[in-house]
């Protein structure tokens, strides 16, 4: 019979509408459900999900055309700005209590934005993510565009940013002008790279004066959208930045709590039963959330080409000393 992690993701998916995961989770469980030996229902199984996707396959070709995104950049943004539509939630990342806890409230204050400013408050809308590379800063600005049904732009500072005097400063007043006309989720990632200290001995004058129009620029924004700056190197920024900011959410590498959650959300599609949890976690010392995702996906993969759906410790600790090597 199904586990409770076939379970959850089954549930995951069907209320992300992905509907492939939804199918491979589904062989799975009637997999699972034939090496049990409940082969009837395993057929069964099999039988819905293929009339399923027969019936998907039908609708697909009889459709004329395909939505239209809400928001696209266009003329001077397209250069500096991309847009998505996640549907990425806070329940599909694994978190410090405490960090979760805080993005909920968030969440919930720009859920209730109208109710608090009614009585002269201001939601919580410009946060500053900082902490390691791979740690979740760039999936929570997603998964704050998901759960508030508002598209994801991520500002591209290769576009932004120029040796030309004053077109930098230009360039972020139009990405202002947007943020101000167009409501969503707006990330400006490896922040550091517009918000390096003032003074510093690489410091160049143009630098000075893109600070200086950022910090303008957000302190004077009243906007409805969410502003989110995301970096590894908190060290090199303005010590300005940060009151301009409504909170500074701080990200660490995963305890062994959550990294064994991590691996076994990511690997709930097999067979896990053959793993012991304490030594993989054990090996997984160290690493970051992505690290864990994709040694989690390497073992995955070395699994299905060996034609098993079977995880074993052995497979996955090599997986995560392969990815730690990575790292040196």
């Amino acid at each position: 019979m199904a586990k409770a992690e076939q379970l959850k993701a089954l549930i995951r998916s069907h209320a992300d509408g992905d509907d492939a995961r939804f199918y491979a989770v589904a062989l799975q469980v009637a997999a699972r459900a034939a090496r049990s030996g409940h082969g009837r229902m395993a057929q069964e199984l099999r039988d819905l999900v293929d009339q399923a996707k027969a019936r998907t396959a039908k609708a697909e070709a009889g459709r004329t055309s395909h939505p239209v995104p809400i928001a696209q950049p266009r003329g001077e943004l397209a250069g500096l700005l991309t847009v998505a539509y996640p549907k990425t939630r806070l329940a599909d990342m694994a978190l410090a209590q405490d960090l979760e806890q805080r993005l909920h409230r968030v969440i919930r204050e720009q859920r209730r934005r109208r109710h608090l400013r009614s009585h002269g408050f201001d939601p919580q809308r410009k946060l500053l993510l900082i902490g390691p590379p791979g740690t979740g800063k760039t999936m929570t600005a997603s998964a704050l565009a998901g759960e508030l049904g508002l598209p994801l732009f991520t500002i591209q500072l290769h576009g932004l940013i120029t040796r030309f005097l004053g077109e930098t400063a230009a360039k972020l007043r139009v990405v202002f002008d947007a943020i101000a006309e167009t409501r969503g989720v707006y990330l400006f990632d490896e922040f550091d790279a517009l918000g390096s200290q003032r003074g510093g001995g690489n410091d160049v004058g143009e630098i000075r004066r893109v600070l200086n129009s950022f910090l303008q620029f957000i302190e004077q924004d009243a906007s409805e959208s969410l502003l989110v700056g995301a970096t590894n190197h908190v060290g090199l920024l303005d010590e300005a930045l940060f009151r301009r900011f409504d909170a500074v959410f701080e990200y660490a590498l995963p305890t062994s709590e959550i990294a064994t959650l991590v691996m076994q959300d990511r690997l709930a599609l097999l067979d896990t039963g053959h793993v012991e949890w304490s030594e993989a976690t054990s090996a997984s010392e160290g690493l970051s959330h992505a690290d864990l995702t994709r040694a989690c996906e390497q073992a995955a993969k070395d699994a299905l080409l060996d034609d098993r759906m079977v995880i074993d410790t052995r497979g996955l600790v090599c997986a995560l000393s392969e990815r730690r090597g990575m790292q040196r």
